[in-house]
């Protein structure tokens, strides 16, 4: 048979088929009514619908006993006296990671293939990551800072140039109260990147006060006084002993260096009072305490053909 026939017969074979196809596709859906709609509606609403309700349902009574169950862990540990940053982080964690996994089981439950969810979640989170790398490098901050523990909660520290008590450790930022009251947020990248001075870490601190008198003062009765009002104080510890001695000579006066030690919660008190006494004594024993000045001598006489004005 010739060539051109039989391609001619195929495309007129292929397009009755086609024809076929869509008049069945057509009677079809003509046939259906209302009736097969609610039908289908109902059948899904049995089946579906009732999982779905009933993942809401456990959803919501789940979340509320996680986070009753992990207030009890974390009254637990306050009782305990268990490091309470540390405590605090695992704490929320753990809450964060088995309301992910009750959510994950819910949405296996309800019908919703896992799998598929998965590679969506990872690919927005590979997105989100390129995004946001500055906050992923805050995050590791904050890993670092919860497992090296280089402060805690209530300790005083100084760091990018803010001081302040630390009110709070979370993983992207640490934040602290300043003497003045206010809130600041540092990154914990930059913590973890930058010098920590924590002030807190030890149970002493060292009060260090320097005081001027002038260069014809009595140094060593100025000395005493300084070591006396020190051992008046009972915050001030007597070991180690006050120390006051010459630091160094000024342009209008002599440095005495006044060191003592106390309890770290006293330090302010304790420098305020030292500030505060050793210059009521040394007003009282006629110690004077200058003030910068300068002299202006003329090597020539001024010329008498000259004007003053």
């Amino acid at each position: 048979m010739n060539p051109l026939y039989i391609n001619l017969f195929e495309a007129v074979t292929t397009t009755a088929e086609e024809t076929t196809t869509t008049q069945t596709a057509a009677e079809e859906l003509a046939s259906i009514t209302w009736v097969d709609v609610w039908n289908k509606i109902v059948d899904w609403a049995m089946n579906t619908g009732v999982k779905i309700l009933i993942a809401l349902v456990v959803w919501i009574v789940s979340f509320k006993i996680i986070n009753i169950i992990f207030k009890r862990i974390a009254r637990g540990l306050a009782k305990k006296k268990a490091d309470a940053t540390l405590s605090k982080v695992l704490v929320n964690m753990g809450r964060i990671a088995i309301k992910i996994l009750v959510l994950i089981g819910l949405i296996a439950y309800v019908g919703i293939q896992t799998a598929s969810l998965s590679a969506l979640v990872l690919a927005i989170g590979t997105g989100i990551s390129l995004a946001l790398q500055g906050t992923l490098s805050n995050f590791a901050g904050g890993v670092i800072i919860i497992i090296m523990r280089p402060f805690k909660l209530g300790d005083f520290i100084t760091s990018n140039d803010q001081s302040g008590t630390v009110e709070d450790i979370k993983l992207f930022y640490t934040y602290i109260t300043t003497p003045d009251n206010k809130v600041v947020m540092i990154p914990n990248g930059a913590l973890a990147n930058n010098v920590i001075v924590n002030f807190s870490a030890k149970d002493t601190r060292r009060v260090d006060v320097v005081m001027s008198i002038a260069y014809g003062a009595d140094l060593e009765l100025a000395k005493k006084i300084a070591k006396e009002v020190c051992s008046n104080n009972e915050k001030i510890f007597p070991t180690p002993a006050p120390f006051a001695e010459v630091g160094e000579y000024g342009a209008s006066s002599v440095e005495v260096y006044i060191r003592c030690w106390c309890k770290k919660e006293d330090f302010w008190n304790v420098k305020f009072y030292m500030l505060r006494e050793i210059k009521k004594s040394f007003d009282e024993n006629g110690i004077e305490i200058p003030f910068n000045q300068l002299d202006i001598n003329f090597r020539n006489a001024i010329p008498e053909n000259v004007s003053k004005k």
